[in-house]
Protein backbone atom coordinates (compact mmCIF):
# COMPACT_ATOMS: atom_id res chain seq x y z
CA UNK A 1 0.00 0.00 0.00
CA UNK A 2 1.10 3.56 -0.76
CA UNK A 3 0.32 6.14 1.91
CA UNK A 4 0.96 9.88 1.58
CA UNK A 5 0.45 12.15 4.58
CA UNK A 6 0.60 15.95 4.66
CA UNK A 7 2.87 16.32 1.65
CA UNK A 8 4.01 19.91 1.04
CA UNK A 9 6.44 21.28 -1.53
CA UNK A 10 7.86 24.74 -2.27
CA UNK A 11 10.46 25.99 -4.72
CA UNK A 12 12.20 29.32 -5.48
CA UNK A 13 13.64 29.31 -1.94
CA UNK A 14 10.26 28.67 -0.43
CA UNK A 15 8.45 31.53 -2.16
CA UNK A 16 6.33 29.36 -4.49
CA UNK A 17 3.95 26.85 -2.95
CA UNK A 18 3.52 23.90 -5.34
CA UNK A 19 1.75 21.21 -3.29
CA UNK A 20 -0.24 21.80 -0.10
CA UNK A 21 -1.20 19.18 2.48
CA UNK A 22 -1.58 16.28 0.03
CA UNK A 23 -2.83 13.12 1.76
CA UNK A 24 -4.17 9.93 0.13
CA UNK A 25 -3.61 6.19 -0.04
CA UNK A 26 -3.57 3.61 -2.83
CA UNK A 27 -3.83 -0.16 -2.52
CA UNK A 28 -2.38 -2.86 -4.79
CA UNK A 29 -4.75 -3.47 -7.68
CA UNK A 30 -5.70 0.20 -7.90
CA UNK A 31 -4.93 3.03 -10.29
CA UNK A 32 -5.30 6.56 -8.95
CA UNK A 33 -5.95 9.02 -11.76
CA UNK A 34 -4.95 12.60 -10.93
CA UNK A 35 -6.58 15.37 -12.90
CA UNK A 36 -5.95 19.09 -12.45
CA UNK A 37 -5.03 22.29 -14.29
CA UNK A 38 -1.52 23.08 -15.50
CA UNK A 39 0.79 24.16 -12.70
CA UNK A 40 -1.07 22.41 -9.88
CA UNK A 41 1.87 20.15 -9.06
CA UNK A 42 0.81 16.86 -10.68
CA UNK A 43 4.21 16.19 -12.26
CA UNK A 44 5.99 17.41 -9.11
CA UNK A 45 4.09 14.81 -7.09
CA UNK A 46 5.24 12.03 -9.43
CA UNK A 47 8.82 13.28 -9.36
CA UNK A 48 8.82 13.25 -5.56
CA UNK A 49 7.63 9.65 -5.60
CA UNK A 50 10.19 8.74 -8.28
CA UNK A 51 12.99 10.18 -6.12
CA UNK A 52 13.83 13.01 -8.51
CA UNK A 53 12.70 15.73 -6.07
CA UNK A 54 13.92 15.45 -2.50
CA UNK A 55 13.04 18.87 -1.09
CA UNK A 56 9.58 18.37 0.42
CA UNK A 57 7.88 17.78 3.74
CA UNK A 58 5.47 15.02 4.69
CA UNK A 59 5.44 11.25 5.05
CA UNK A 60 5.58 8.73 2.20
CA UNK A 61 5.19 5.05 3.03
CA UNK A 62 5.20 2.16 0.57
CA UNK A 63 4.72 -1.51 1.44
CA UNK A 64 4.65 -0.89 5.21
CA UNK A 65 7.86 1.15 5.33
CA UNK A 66 9.38 4.43 4.20
CA UNK A 67 9.77 4.62 0.46
CA UNK A 68 13.23 3.37 -0.57
CA UNK A 69 14.15 4.30 -4.14
CA UNK A 70 17.30 2.16 -4.17
CA UNK A 71 15.66 -1.06 -2.96
CA UNK A 72 12.21 -0.79 -4.52
CA UNK A 73 11.17 -1.03 -8.17
CA UNK A 74 9.54 2.26 -9.09
CA UNK A 75 8.69 2.69 -12.77
CA UNK A 76 7.97 5.98 -14.54
CA UNK A 77 6.25 6.19 -17.93
CA UNK A 78 6.57 9.72 -19.28
CA UNK A 79 4.92 11.65 -22.08
CA UNK A 80 8.22 11.88 -24.00
CA UNK A 81 8.63 8.05 -23.87
CA UNK A 82 12.10 8.17 -22.26
CA UNK A 83 13.73 6.01 -24.95
CA UNK A 84 17.42 6.20 -25.80
CA UNK A 85 17.70 6.97 -29.53
CA UNK A 86 20.95 4.98 -29.99
CA UNK A 87 19.45 1.76 -28.63
CA UNK A 88 17.07 -0.60 -30.42
CA UNK A 89 13.60 -1.38 -29.13
CA UNK A 90 14.97 -4.49 -27.44
CA UNK A 91 17.93 -2.55 -26.03
CA UNK A 92 15.61 0.03 -24.49
CA UNK A 93 13.32 -2.59 -23.01
CA UNK A 94 16.11 -4.50 -21.23
CA UNK A 95 17.80 -1.33 -19.95
CA UNK A 96 16.16 -1.47 -16.47
CA UNK A 97 17.48 -5.02 -16.03
CA UNK A 98 21.00 -3.90 -16.89
CA UNK A 99 20.82 -0.91 -14.56
CA UNK A 100 19.83 -3.20 -11.67
CA UNK A 101 22.47 -5.75 -12.79
CA UNK A 102 19.91 -8.53 -13.12
CA UNK A 103 20.49 -11.68 -15.15
CA UNK A 104 18.93 -11.18 -18.56
CA UNK A 105 18.26 -14.88 -19.16
CA UNK A 106 15.99 -14.98 -16.09
CA UNK A 107 13.65 -12.54 -17.82
CA UNK A 108 13.79 -13.91 -21.36
CA UNK A 109 10.30 -15.41 -21.35
CA UNK A 110 8.79 -12.39 -19.61
CA UNK A 111 10.33 -10.00 -22.14
CA UNK A 112 8.99 -12.03 -25.06
CA UNK A 113 5.54 -12.27 -23.49
CA UNK A 114 5.21 -8.55 -22.73
CA UNK A 115 6.44 -7.56 -26.19
CA UNK A 116 3.88 -9.90 -27.77
CA UNK A 117 1.09 -8.57 -25.54
CA UNK A 118 1.90 -5.01 -26.58
CA UNK A 119 2.26 -6.01 -30.24
CA UNK A 120 5.86 -4.84 -30.60
CA UNK A 121 7.63 -8.20 -30.90
CA UNK A 122 8.28 -7.59 -34.61
CA UNK A 123 9.93 -4.22 -33.84
CA UNK A 124 12.75 -5.41 -31.57
CA UNK A 125 15.57 -4.43 -33.96
CA UNK A 126 14.21 -1.01 -34.88
CA UNK A 127 15.40 2.28 -33.41
CA UNK A 128 13.08 4.89 -31.84
CA UNK A 129 13.27 7.17 -34.90
CA UNK A 130 11.79 4.33 -36.95
CA UNK A 131 8.68 4.05 -34.75
CA UNK A 132 5.33 5.82 -34.64
CA UNK A 133 4.26 7.63 -31.48
CA UNK A 134 2.00 4.75 -30.45
CA UNK A 135 4.79 2.23 -30.97
CA UNK A 136 7.20 4.32 -28.90
CA UNK A 137 4.70 4.48 -26.08
CA UNK A 138 4.21 0.70 -26.14
CA UNK A 139 7.99 0.24 -25.91
CA UNK A 140 8.02 2.55 -22.89
CA UNK A 141 5.25 0.49 -21.30
CA UNK A 142 7.08 -2.78 -22.02
CA UNK A 143 10.26 -1.41 -20.44
CA UNK A 144 8.32 -0.92 -17.22
CA UNK A 145 6.40 -4.20 -17.13
CA UNK A 146 9.27 -6.65 -17.62
CA UNK A 147 9.82 -6.43 -13.83
CA UNK A 148 7.27 -6.51 -11.05
CA UNK A 149 6.81 -2.93 -9.91
CA UNK A 150 6.29 -1.79 -6.32
CA UNK A 151 4.98 1.49 -7.70
CA UNK A 152 4.14 2.65 -11.22
CA UNK A 153 4.02 6.36 -12.08
CA UNK A 154 2.57 7.70 -15.33
CA UNK A 155 2.87 11.34 -16.41
CA UNK A 156 0.41 12.04 -19.25
CA UNK A 157 1.83 9.13 -21.27
CA UNK A 158 -0.84 9.11 -24.00
CA UNK A 159 -1.41 12.83 -24.53
CA UNK A 160 0.83 13.12 -27.60
CA UNK A 161 -1.06 10.38 -29.49
CA UNK A 162 -3.96 10.83 -31.88
CA UNK A 163 -7.40 9.88 -30.55
CA UNK A 164 -7.64 6.41 -32.10
CA UNK A 165 -4.06 5.41 -31.25
CA UNK A 166 -4.52 6.81 -27.74
CA UNK A 167 -7.55 4.61 -27.04
CA UNK A 168 -5.86 1.52 -28.48
CA UNK A 169 -2.70 2.11 -26.43
CA UNK A 170 -4.70 2.79 -23.27
CA UNK A 171 -6.44 -0.57 -23.69
CA UNK A 172 -3.15 -2.40 -24.34
CA UNK A 173 -1.68 -0.76 -21.26
CA UNK A 174 -4.66 -1.71 -19.11
CA UNK A 175 -4.63 -5.34 -20.29
CA UNK A 176 -0.91 -5.60 -19.46
CA UNK A 177 -1.34 -3.77 -16.13
CA UNK A 178 -4.16 -6.12 -15.09
CA UNK A 179 -1.80 -9.11 -14.98
CA UNK A 180 0.38 -7.64 -12.19
CA UNK A 181 -1.83 -4.80 -10.90
CA UNK A 182 0.92 -2.68 -9.34
CA UNK A 183 0.01 0.38 -7.29
CA UNK A 184 -0.29 3.04 -9.99
CA UNK A 185 -0.54 6.83 -10.04
CA UNK A 186 -1.64 8.28 -13.35
CA UNK A 187 -1.59 12.00 -14.26
CA UNK A 188 -3.80 13.30 -17.06
CA UNK A 189 -5.61 16.38 -18.37
CA UNK A 190 -8.32 14.22 -19.95
CA UNK A 191 -11.53 13.51 -18.03
CA UNK A 192 -12.34 10.52 -20.27
CA UNK A 193 -8.86 9.09 -19.75
CA UNK A 194 -9.12 9.52 -15.97
CA UNK A 195 -12.47 7.71 -15.91
CA UNK A 196 -11.26 4.93 -18.21
CA UNK A 197 -8.11 4.16 -16.21
CA UNK A 198 -8.78 5.34 -12.66
CA UNK A 199 -10.10 3.13 -9.86
CA UNK A 200 -10.12 6.36 -7.91
CA UNK A 201 -10.13 9.83 -9.46
CA UNK A 202 -8.30 12.54 -7.55
CA UNK A 203 -9.24 16.09 -8.53
CA UNK A 204 -6.65 18.76 -7.72
CA UNK A 205 -7.21 22.49 -7.31
CA UNK A 206 -5.14 25.13 -9.13
CA UNK A 207 -1.75 25.98 -7.60
CA UNK A 208 -0.85 25.40 -4.91
CA UNK A 209 -2.07 21.91 -5.65
CA UNK A 210 -4.44 20.50 -3.06
CA UNK A 211 -6.98 17.70 -3.24
CA UNK A 212 -10.55 18.86 -3.88
CA UNK A 213 -12.18 15.46 -4.19
CA UNK A 214 -11.34 11.75 -4.28
CA UNK A 215 -14.00 9.84 -6.22
CA UNK A 216 -14.54 6.10 -6.38
CA UNK A 217 -15.09 5.04 -9.99
CA UNK A 218 -17.71 2.27 -10.31
CA UNK A 219 -16.89 1.78 -14.01
CA UNK A 220 -13.29 0.70 -13.37
CA UNK A 221 -12.48 -2.51 -15.25
CA UNK A 222 -15.88 -2.78 -16.94
CA UNK A 223 -15.87 -4.49 -20.33
CA UNK A 224 -16.57 -2.13 -23.24
CA UNK A 225 -16.79 0.63 -20.66
CA UNK A 226 -16.51 3.56 -23.10
CA UNK A 227 -19.89 2.72 -24.64
CA UNK A 228 -21.70 2.40 -21.31
CA UNK A 229 -24.10 4.92 -19.82
CA UNK A 230 -22.23 4.62 -16.50
CA UNK A 231 -18.98 5.79 -18.13
CA UNK A 232 -20.59 8.88 -19.63
CA UNK A 233 -22.38 9.67 -16.36
CA UNK A 234 -19.08 9.46 -14.47
CA UNK A 235 -17.38 11.76 -16.98
CA UNK A 236 -20.22 14.26 -16.56
CA UNK A 237 -19.95 14.13 -12.77
CA UNK A 238 -16.20 14.77 -12.85
CA UNK A 239 -16.68 17.59 -15.36
CA UNK A 240 -19.29 19.30 -13.18
CA UNK A 241 -17.03 19.18 -10.11
CA UNK A 242 -14.15 20.66 -12.10
CA UNK A 243 -16.33 23.48 -13.45
CA UNK A 244 -17.56 24.29 -9.95
CA UNK A 245 -14.15 24.19 -8.27
CA UNK A 246 -11.77 25.62 -10.84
Amino acid sequence: MLSIQNLDMHYDNGTTHVLRDISFSCRPGEILAFIGPSGCGKSSLLNILAGNIKDYSGIIRLNDGEIDHKRMNIGLIAQDYGLLPWKTVYGNIILPLKIKQLTLSDYKERIAYVMAQLQIDQLKNRYPNQLSGGQKQRVAIAKTFIMNQDLLLMDEPFSALDAITREQTQQLFFDTWAEQKPITLFVTHSIEEAVFLGKQIVILAPAPGRIIRVMENPTFGMEDVRSSAEFHAMCTEVREIIRAEW
